[in-house]
This record gives C-alpha cells, sequence and structure tokens, in this order.
C-alpha cells in the first residue's frame, strides 16, 4: 500500500512578504458590530437574582437552550428557592430519548436527518402533567429550572431565558463541556455533537423559542462563563425591532482550516500567534450571533432569533413565503492565501438532499475572488470526455490510501485573479486552490458538502478528514465539462446599468441557482432598491462607505472593506458612497438577492 504524505501549510517570509504586499492599509474591519439599543443592562449573579427577585410575585422559570453551562448557572438560582423543580427529572431516561433520536442521528460521522420532533416529545408526559398540576398555586419560594420550564409554569410566573449563541456551543463542543438535549453526549466526538444539534436539538429549541418571544420577561446572555448579563423583555424587543428595519451586521466568527491561509488575519485584524484562519462565516444567521449594545456593554444573542422573530420585515414577504424564516443567503470566507487547497468537492441535488436528509434545497454556490496571488486557481467541472468510471475508481482507490488521486487528469483547473467570479451549481465538481481569498456566496443548508479527494492530509485533530465518494458519485453532473464551464460557470458578466461616477454589471448566478448578484462600482452615491426582498452586501474593494436613508428612515451605517451587512426588506431603499477613508475614491460593491423571476 502506498503511504500517502500528509500535506502542511507552508508559510515562509516570502509567502508572507507577499500576502504583505495585498494589504495597503490598516484594519478597519469591525469585528463587534453592534446595534445600539436604549434599556437598562444587569451585569453579575448578585445584580441579576436581585432584579428577579424584585420584579415578581409568582415563581421564576428559568429556561434556557442547550450549550449553557449547569454548574455556573443552577447554584445562582437555587440558594434562593425553598422549593425547586428540575425539568431534567421530567424528561424522559436517556435511553428512551437516544431510540427516540436515533433515526435522525443515522449512522453516519457527519450527515443526520432533519427531526420532525418537538420538545414535549423530550419529557414523560405523566410527570410533565403531575408538575403543571402541582405548580398551578406555586407562589414566590418556587423556582422551576432547565429546558421546558416554560411548558410546566402557571401563569403568575415570571419567565427568564437564558440563550445561546451556537458558535460559543460550538467551543463547548469542542472542551467537551455541555450536553446535548436529554443525553449526555460530552465523549462523542465533535463532529457527532455538532451532528445532533443542528439536525435535531436546534431545530427542536428553535421551534420551541419561537412561540416564547412573548411569554420572556427577561433575557440572559450567558456566553462568556463567569459574565452574565440580563435584559428585559422590553429591551429586547426594542433592539430587535430596531435591528430588522436598518442596515446591519451579524458577528464574524474565523476558525482554521487544514488549508487555511494568512490573509485574514491582516485584513480582519485577528490573532497572528495561530497558524492559519481557513474560514470566516460573516452572514450565517442561523450559526452567527447578534449583538446590542446597552449601556454601552454588548449583549450577545443569536442572529436567529432575529429571524424567527422579524422574517417578514427583515426577508420580505416574498422571500418569506419561499423559505419561511430560513435565511436563505449565505456569505463566508475561505482563505488560502499562504494556504493550500480546499478538498475537492461536490454538493447535493435538490432531490437528493430532501429523500436523504430532510432538507427542502440545496447549496448551490459561488467563489468570488476578493483577492488572489499570483499562482492562485480554481478547480471547476470535469475536463471534456473523462472515463468516469475510471475517475470514480481512482477516488476509492485514493480513498483507500493506495494512490495520490490526480485531480488535474479529471478536473479544470482555472486561473484566478481578484474580482473573477466562478458559479457552483450543486452537482460541479469544485475547489478553491491555494492563494486565494474567496467570497464565497452560497445558500444556506449548512454541512451539505461531499469530499472527494483532500490531497492526502489530516484534519486539524491528526485525523483523516470523512470522504464522501459512494454520496458524492450519485450527484456528480457528468455534463458539466470544459465547454459548459467557459460558456456557463466562469467570469460572465453582464452590464445592466451606467451613469456618471458608478457602473453595475450582473455577475450571476447560474440560472438553476435561486441567487442573484450584482456587482456595483461608484465614486458617487448610488441608490439601490430593495423591490420586497432581502439583500446581502460586501465591501469588495475600497476602505470606507456609508448606507443612509433618502427619507430617513434609518441613521447613516458604515461598513469597512471586507465587511457583509444585510439590508432588511423593508427598507424599501437605500444610498451607498464613499466615505472616510475612500472619501474621493472609488469603492466596489457584490450585492446578492433572491430571484423572483427568472
Amino acid at each position: 500500500m502506498m503511504r500517502i504524505l500528509c500535506l502542511k501549510n507552508i508559510f515562509n517570509t516570502f509567502a508572507q512578504n507577499r500576502i504583505c504586499s495585498y494589504i495597503m492599509r490598516k484594519s478597519n474591519y469591525d469585528k463587534f458590530p453592534a446595534t445600539r439599543t436604549e434599556g437598562r443592562l444587569f451585569r453579575g449573579w448578585d445584580a441579576i437574582c436581585g432584579q428577579l427577585n424584585r420584579d415578581r410575585r409568582g415563581p421564576l422559570a428559568v429556561d434556557w437552550y442547550t450549550g449553557i453551562h449547569p454548574e455556573e448557572v443552577e447554584p445562582a438560582f437555587t440558594s434562593r428557592f425553598t422549593r425547586i423543580v428540575r425539568m431534567r427529572d421530567l424528561m424522559k431516561s436517556e435511553a428512551e430519548i437516544r431510540r427516540m433520536t436515533e433515526p435522525f442521528m443515522t449512522d453516519d460521522v457527519l450527515f443526520g436527518y432533519v427531526t420532525k420532533l418537538r420538545i414535549r416529545d423530550f419529557f414523560d408526559p405523566e410527570k410533565l402533567s403531575e408538575a403543571r398540576e402541582s405548580l398551578r398555586d406555586a407562589g414566590p419560594d418556587t423556582l422551576i429550572l432547565g429546558t421546558g420550564a416554560a411548558l410546566v409554569m402557571p401563569g403568575q410566573a415570571t419567565l427568564a431565558y437564558l440563550d445561546m449563541a451556537r458558535w460559543e456551543i460550538q467551543q463547548r463542543f469542542r472542551r467537551r463541556e455541555v450536553e446535548a438535549l436529554g443525553v449526555d453526549n460530552r465523549q462523542d466526538p465533535t463532529s457527532v455533537q455538532y451532528k445532533r444539534g443542528l439536525f435535531i436539538d436546534w431545530k427542536v429549541l428553535d421551534y420551541y423559542k419561537d412561540g416564547l418571544f412573548q411569554r420572556v420577561d427577561w433575557w440572559l446572555d450567558t456566553n462568556a462563563a463567569g459574565d452574565p448579563k440580563m435584559i428585559s423583555r422590553e429591551t429586547f424587543f426594542r433592539g430587535m425591532d430596531k435591528t430588522a428595519r436598518k442596515p446591519f451586521r451579524v458577528v464574524p466568527f474565523f476558525d482554521p482550516a487544514p488549508w487555511g491561509g494568512q490573509w485574514m488575519k491582516e485584513v480582519c485584524d485577528l490573532d497572528r500567534s495561530v497558524a492559519n484562519y481557513g474560514w470566516c462565516f460573516d452572514c450565517v444567521p442561523e450559526e452567527n450571533s447578534l449583538l446590542l449594545e446597552v449601556e454601552g456593554v454588548r449583549f450577545e444573542l443569536p442572529s436567529q432569533d432575529l429571524i424567527l422573530l422579524r422574517s417578514r420585515e427583515v426577508l420580505g414577504e416574498i422571500v418569506e413565503a419561499r423559505f419561511g424564516k430560513d435565511f436563505p443567503i449565505r456569505f463566508d470566507f475561505l482563505d488560502t492565501i499562504g494556504g493550500g487547497n480546499l478538498s475537492l468537492q461536490v454538493h447535493p441535488t435538490t432531490q437528493f438532499i430532501r429523500e436523504q436528509f430532510g432538507m427542502p434545497y440545496t447549496q448551490d454556490e459561488s467563489y468570488y475572488l476578493l483577492d488572489a496571488a499570483d499562482d492562485a486557481v480554481v478547480y471547476l467541472g470535469l475536463k471534456k470526455g473523462v472515463d468516469r468510471d475510471a475517475m470514480i475508481e481512482d477516488l476509492r482507490a485514493a480513498q483507500r490510501g493506495e494512490i495520490v488521486f490526480d485531480a488535474e487528469k479529471y478536473v479544470n483547473k482555472l486561473p484566478a485573479k481578484k474580482h473573477d467570479h466562478y458559479l457552483i451549481p450543486a452537482g460541479t465538481i469544485h475547489c478553491s486552490g491555494g492563494g486565494s481569498m474567496v467570497l464565497e456566496i452560497s445558500a444556506t443548508p449548512n454541512i451539505f458538502t461531499f469530499k472527494l479527494w483532500d490531497w492526502g492530509r489530516l484534519g486539524l485533530d491528526g485525523k483523516p478528514r470523512p470522504i464522501n465518494v459512494e454520496r458524492g458519485r450519485q450527484v456528480i453532473q457528468w455534463e458539466r465539462d470544459t465547454d459548459y464551464v467557459k460558456e456557463r460557470l466562469a467570469n460572465h458578466f453582464e452590464p445592466v446599468a451606467e451613469g456618471e461616477g458608478w457602473n453595475e454589471i450582473r455577475t450571476g448566478l447560474h440560472p438553476n441557482e435561486f441567487i442573484e448578484t450584482r456587482r456595483t462600482t461608484f465614486s458617487v452615491p448610488v441608490t439601490f432598491h430593495t423591490e420586497g426582498g432581502v439583500h446581502v452586501l460586501n465591501l469588495v474593494d475600497g476602505e470606507e462607505a456609508v448606507v443612509e436613508s433618502p427619507d430617513g428612515r434609518f441613521e447613516p451605517f458604515v461598513v469597512h472593506y471586507a465587511e457583509t451587512f444585510i439590508i432588511p426588506a423593508c427598507v424599501e431603499h437605500y444610498t451607498i458612497r464613499p466615505c472616510g477613508r475612500s472619501e474621493g475614491k472609488s469603492c466596489m460593491t457584490v450585492r446578492a438577492s433572491v430571484r423572483f423571476h427568472a
């Protein structure tokens, strides 16, 4: 058996000098964007519990999302009450819950099936009924504690909810700190913990939380261990309403990758001691956080709360009718400058993802080159006339470690330069090569990538990353060859409109994809109309620009180079112009929206 050497990212002085030549500015990228919100904020357990005791006359119900630290939260509350009802005691046994959720977990290391379970399915019906009856006349000495507390609390109770950002939950998975809903899975691999969250717990709890918004009296943020914060219902709604009616950004998060690069360290001002950063998720509302700034303090919530609560205002009626309370557009960064190739991969077709995983749509996507080294490339589509059987057999042999897969024998390797745009409808083999800074514009079904070949390298955990040749071969669109790529996928720029000091071109996406993208270059104010749907933009060139309302609906909103920002549908119309460091210069945005018509 042939031994394949693990490939390592090499970042030497030459590469560093080359990367730094791209960075002609001091970073002004805002890593903690927040909506300033009027209201009061209580910080620390003494202040929080003191306010909760002053505010209520009946029992206190403390409900929470998975991912909180019980060892921190429970002592803060329990010492103050004589009667305590723990919701975990009312749940079904762990064995029952594992059996109940097994069909959705499946036996795959990565992929499950979206559950249709609801929060009540996790509780013993008799225990739940008995608890509800026993609490009917409960007084202020009673504490109801844990996920599902609102299911049994009486009408006179005060409800506090401990929300949790999904990215922080994932960090706690990696540290094996938190349990799942009714299951102690802390010793499971991180990928399996994430799978249970994605396919089961988060679906169940988001549906449950969506019914609680009008009932919660107090919202708590315990994302930073030892630094709890609390805001009132009124402050929460004030922040949600303000955010939903103006341009806003969610909180970006960054993560290393086996192929990760060095570009984001400089542009986004990240920790230089970390080996690399491959990923940045800067517009994935299901995953990102939203910050409210109350009394000068940041209060962190899942940005999904805004979509659940204000989907009509943010998405627009037409987009909401099509996608419900899912935010359908995803922007993220893939940094391979000073790094290596991504895995050679393919995304499932809509039919496949619906049948196999219970998802309504798939991860159609595109690569917009935010920056590129001289030798940057994109692998895209199959070479004309490839033998599909031979290719699959070579992929299988590479998966077994018998050969090194010859990607260039089967897949087109295209030179890539700054501001290129490559379209990648589902079923198209692709990957970004080393030396690229990709703004990935895609739909948002999360982890649905079938890796076909990973260049013989190991993951950050020192283990081979999961390869999915057998699934991949079922969705590869073999007709997407060299001619198809040139004619339909590579840099299809179409002028749309222009005026003095500005122009706009259509850059895609492919007709199979529901996302439309436009690139606008401007040195003067330009006006955009949402036309009833949400817009997502990134400032892909220029250092600063300001988004303004022609009729004063929102305060001026400043964005910086490489920042992604969201324009809610209800804004209707807005202008963008260069400002600050870019005053008198030219800027460029890429704008994505849901395509209503072919």
